[in-house]
């Protein structure tokens, strides 16, 4: 059962489903507000005047009834019920003003937390992606960021909208009697206690209810993109994924029965609670004006002034639940922005093309020793459906490792399996910052320089080019926003695949699907290089561009790498001989370690680990084909 007993472990921790707040998090919340505070200050002054407005109105009754009506005085009737008239159509404005002013806010807000989720998350390192669902971040950027935004609209409106209406309609209930008030008053705390116990159960139903969504939303984005269509075509049975799929809905339509039904239990005690009160201060108000002590329209206002009373305590009752709910989702979101990237920009970074116009695009490696992260340093257990993130001791990758590329020069790495290669590559690009040693281009510590910088020094093709859903021009313009039409031509004729995107239907415009999914292996990876052409870097990484290539795309690609790499500082993990031989100098890796250096003849000659894997890996290559 896909996710199924991980999910039950992050359920089953007492460390989630007893989580309390912290109380830091309310400060945090104030602070997203601070730019609304004008409006804020609107919305509340309107929520001021519609309370009041609406406990003048049973007054107005109260007087029609024992003034206008007992004493036949059509005029006042009608005055009285023109001012009431009159009140209706203003609180019907001060709504419309209200909503009006929400929105601006509430929009604003979810404008606020989702660039701000989506920017944080962007800067975050390759090791977070690698571990952290889909599904999980699409739900901090959709529901969660629309369950804090409540808390500064409807949560803020019922708080201050009720409370209001509940002073003053207390006020004037006292004024006229305070006997009945306080006979109204004694079922107070049948409201607010049941209140507490199912704010807490709601709000854990709330939290499990974001898990399960983000756990088939992940199911959906793994299934529905075109590599695991294509996957599960292949290798899996449709039968199983729809019930792995059902199990996942199935447990949110439990839960969803079982947040209705405790929502309706507690409604419908509220209701009937009401409903009691307003019986009883209607027999005994009824009692009073019997004998005189009360009028007839001082008992309707009462009972006016019930509903005015117990319908916003049965909102304050339900308004925990709600405040609980949004805070728990500003929780979420907040936990995403205060996960610390571990490969950042420092303050004050500089320029690297400004070193490398000075001093050439050299790359260096400097006694360079490296681990990756473990879970507990890049991610979260909410992101990756887990109770907690292990913290075990994560083992070296790269041990000490020195090489130098110097400026216009292509150096090869070869190794087998597992020995460091596309780590190295990966250290060149930044996408991870070395554990000890330094990363260095034109001599400027890759940690020192900044991000854009170093984007438009380092260019890489890797083994698998990904296209996004979008057309070919949007997708080279990733490189070069600014990039002309004739310049993408001219990216496309350097990567020999010009003739291929002039006979598509739309030419550049054609959308090429799902992770380019529509064109073939050789004709991405043609297009990946045509990127990193229009974007004319300084530094190429080429990792295995041509690894899973047939013969004719090979040829293809590899005449698009030689114009790629031509006059351009290139580290290249090498597949094919021809790009080991023609290679200023190789380097041998193994077990994380450099343990031979040198040009091709010399490291065959040397009879080490190069001369093995030339003898396993690149002889076969070299031999013509039987005929």
């Amino acid at each position: 059962m896909a996710g199924g007993p991980a999910m039950r472990s992050f359920l089953n921790d007492s460390s989630v489903t007893d989580h309390r707040l912290a109380r830091s998090t309310l400060r945090r919340i104030l602070g997203f507000a601070r730019p609304y505070r004008g409006l804020l200050t609107a919305f509340v002054g309107l929520l001021v005047l519609s309370a009041a407005a609406g406990a003048v109105t049973p007054l107005l009754f109260r007087r029609l009834i024992d003034d206008g009506i007992a004493n036949g005085d059509r005029g006042l009737v009608l005055a009285l019920a023109g001012a009431a008239a009159g009140l209706a159509l203003l609180g019907a404005g001060l709504a419309v003003g209200e909503r009006w002013l929400s929105a601006r806010v509430g929009e604003g807000l979810i404008l606020d937390l989702r660039t701000a989720v989506f920017d944080h998350v962007q800067r975050m390192p390759l090791a977070f992606f690698a571990r952290a669902r889909t599904g999980a971040l699409v739900q901090r950027l959709g529901g969660d960021v629309l369950g804090a935004q409540q808390a500064f609209t409807s949560t803020l409106q019922t708080v201050v909208s009720n409370g209001l209406t509940i002073t003053f309609t207390l006020a004037a209930m006292l004024a006229m009697s305070w006997r009945l008030t306080a006979v109204a008053l004694l079922l107070l705390p049948a409201f607010v206690l049941p209140a507490r116990w199912f704010g807490r159960r709601l709000a854990t139903l709330a939290r499990t209810g974001y898990e399960l969504n983000a756990d088939a939303s992940q199911l959906m984005n793994e299934r529905f993109n075109v590599a695991g269509a294509h996957l599960v075509k292949i290798f899996g049975d449709p039968e199983l994924e729809s019930a792995r799929y059902a199990d996942q809905v199935r447990r949110l339509r439990d839960l969803g029965v079982r947040t209705a039904l405790l929502g309706t239990w507690f409604r419908v005690g509220l209701t009937t609670l009401a409903s009691v009160a307003i019986a009883l201060v209607y027999g005994l108000g009824g009692l009073q004006a019997i004998s005189g002590e009360l009028t007839v329209g001082t008992v309707v206002a009462l009972t006016a002034y019930l509903g005015r009373l117990y319908g916003p305590l049965s909102s304050m009752s339900n308004v925990q639940v709600d405040v609980m709910t949004a805070l728990v989702s500003f929780e979420r979101v907040l936990e995403v922005l205060d996960l610390e990237p571990t490969v950042a920009e420092k303050p004050g970074a500089a320029d690297l093309r400004a070193a490398v116009a000075a001093r050439g695009a050299s790359v260096e490696l400097d006694r360079v020793t490296f681990r990756y992260p473990r879970a507990d340093e890049v991610s979260l257990a909410s992101l990756e459906a887990v109770a907690a993130l292990r913290a075990d001791p994560a083992t070296d990758t790269l041990h000490d490792v020195s090489l130098v590329v110097p400026a216009g020069s292509m150096v090869a790495l070869v190794g087998p399996s597992g020995a460091g290669k596309t780590t190295v590559s990966q250290l060149v690009a930044r996408m991870y910052d070395p554990t000890a040693g330094a990363v260095r281009i034109a001599g400027a510590d890759l940690r020192d320089v900044t991000a854009a910088s170093l984007r438009g020094t380092v260019g890489v093709v890797s083994q698998e080019a990904h296209l996004f859903h979008d057309t070919v021009a949007a997708n080279l313009r990733l490189a070069r926003p600014d990039a002309t039409d004739d310049d993408l031509e001219q990216a496309l004729r350097q990567a020999r695949v010009w003739d291929l995107v002039s006979r598509l239907p739309e030419g550049v415009q054609t959308v090429v699907g799902d992770r380019g999914y529509r064109l073939s292996g050789g004709e991405r990876q043609r297009l990946a290089i045509a990127r990193l052409l229009l974007k004319a870097p300084d530094v190429v990484v080429l990792d295995e561009a041509t690894a899973h290539l047939d013969s004719e795309s090979e040829a293809a690609v590899q005449a698009a790498l030689d114009q790629a790499l031509a006059g351009r500082t290139s580290l290249v993990i090498a597949h094919r001989l021809s790009t080991v031989r023609a290679a200023d100098a190789i380097v041998v890796l193994d077990s994380g370690r450099v343990v031979e250096q040198g040009v091709h003849a010399e490291l065959l000659a040397a009879g080490g680990l190069y001369a093995d894997l030339y003898a396993t890996q690149f002889a076969d290559a070299a031999v013509p084909p039987a005929r």
